[in-house]
């Protein structure tokens, strides 16, 4: 990457960080009760320690700090998480239809999810769900992939068939649980499954801010290894890389991340799909820039999603995964229907 284009892909990136801070400020600040844009971000820093402004109205503090900003962290954490793990899935399978949930991670995640629902462990702790959730995901992304792989290769098809195969498996057996367990447990399911972050406090911020952001640097710090991949086994393995444990290692990493998004916010999807998809076409395959642009993406997303979702029949609100379906539904037909014009194999 030459001096110009590091120049330029610094600025992208200091744009976005940019955007997303309006962003989470416009966020936080807008609601039912509308609080002054200067008011939220002084009330921000005050409880951080970092300044003692005086805020005119009292009862601005309760609602900024520990009803809308921990709600506007965790969107900013769970559409990072998304948007990345999206990005990451298209460059390790070079499909630009490639996302979390093409090799089992999401319908892993929830039935991992419904057992802890199932089991009453959500009730004892916050920590139970995420916990199933990750074992879940692993599982299931473990057992797809050792079904595609073959002679330490993973054809892409292959892994996609097994994805969808073992997915609608899963699905089968999360179906079975519910049909099983008590009314308000399908309810708890249910709102959950629909994808919202309706009711999150500190301690989702608690329980989900580490591992995604752990894992966000983990896996930005092999967007070398995807660009290689990009090239194709034969020559990742002429330069030294190990295609197979390569792709396993981030396809771990891959699954934590996916999973703790979906254990705090449910099933939000096509986040993963166009925001890396758009971001391509804007800055190129060049992971290096993509990986981290798309993690700054799927947070602004998100979060614009959210406010929409908890704005536009206010004082009601709608899960944020329905309006992210209604806004990726019709681009994921716009692709298919461009793909299928130009005859390019998906």
């Amino acid at each position: 990457m030459n001096t110009n284009n590091k120049a330029k892909n610094s600025t992208i990136i200091i744009s976005f960080l940019f955007i997303l801070t309006l962003c989470m400020v416009i966020a936080t600040a807008i609601g039912a009760v509308r609080v002054p844009f200067l008011d939220t971000v002084k009330i921000i820093l005050n409880n951080f320690g970092l300044t003692h402004f005086k805020i005119a109205n009292k009862r601005f503090d309760s609602i900024i700090f520990y009803v809308r900003f921990p709600r506007v962290i965790v969107a900013t954490l769970v559409g990072a998480a998304l948007g990345l793990c999206g990005a990451v899935m298209q460059g390790l399978f070079r499909n630009p239809m490639a996302d979390p949930g093409i090799i089992g991670i999401s319908s892993g995640a929830s039935f991992g999810a419904v057992i802890a629902i199932a089991l009453n462990l959500t009730t004892v702790s916050l920590y139970f769900m995420p916990a199933f959730a990750i074992i879940g995901a692993l599982t299931s992304a473990f057992i797809i992939y050792r079904l595609a792989s073959s002679k330490g290769k993973v054809p892409v098809l292959t892994l996609i068939l097994a994805g969808i195969a073992v997915s609608t498996f899963i699905g089968a057996l999360t179906s079975l649980i519910l049909s099983r367990i008590a009314e308000y447990q399908v309810r708890e399911y249910l709102f959950w499954s629909i994808g919202s972050l309706s009711g999150r406090r500190w301690e989702h911020v608690n329980l989900s801010a580490v591992p995604i952001l752990i894992g966000i640097i983990i896996l930005v710090s092999f967007s070398r290894e995807l660009n290689v991949l990009l090239l194709g086994e034969e020559e990742a393995q002429s330069i030294g890389l190990n295609p197979y444990r390569a792709r396993r290692t981030i396809l771990f990493f891959s699954s934590i991340v996916t999973a703790v998004a979906v254990c705090v916010s449910g099933n939000i999807g096509f986040v993963g799909l166009i925001v890396p998809h758009i971001l391509r076409l804007i800055v190129g395959p060049d992971n290096r820039i993509l990986l981290p642009l798309s993690a700054l993406g799927g947070a602004v997303f998100l979060l614009i999603c959210d406010l929409i979702a908890r704005t536009i029949i206010m004082p009601s609100e709608i899960g944020v995964g329905i309006v992210t379906s209604l806004v990726g539904a019709p681009y994921f037909l716009f692709l298919l229907n461009k793909a299928r014009k130009e005859g390019v194999a998906l």
